[in-house]
């Protein structure tokens, strides 16, 4: 598959936890986690589980921080 963004991180599944409607899926990428919050069907249908290698894609126009 090619995709257009340029904002792609590969890592592995560390756990998935699944809610009602959404499913929370963290990724370790080298020595970080990166946290992405997905719909339960998209966690299942790709059918994401612990140790799964994937690409995190990054799109977003802006990223807000405060303290």
């Amino acid at each position: 598959m090619q995709i257009s963004a340029r904002n792609k991180l590969s890592g592995s599944v560390t756990s998935v936890k699944l809610g009602g409607v959404m499913a929370e899926v963290v990724i370790r990428v080298g020595d970080h986690d990166i946290v992405s919050v997905v719909t339960r069907t998209s966690a299942e249908e790709l059918g994401l589980s612990e140790g799964d290698e994937v690409t995190a894609i990054i799109e977003s126009t802006e990223v807000m921080l405060a303290k």
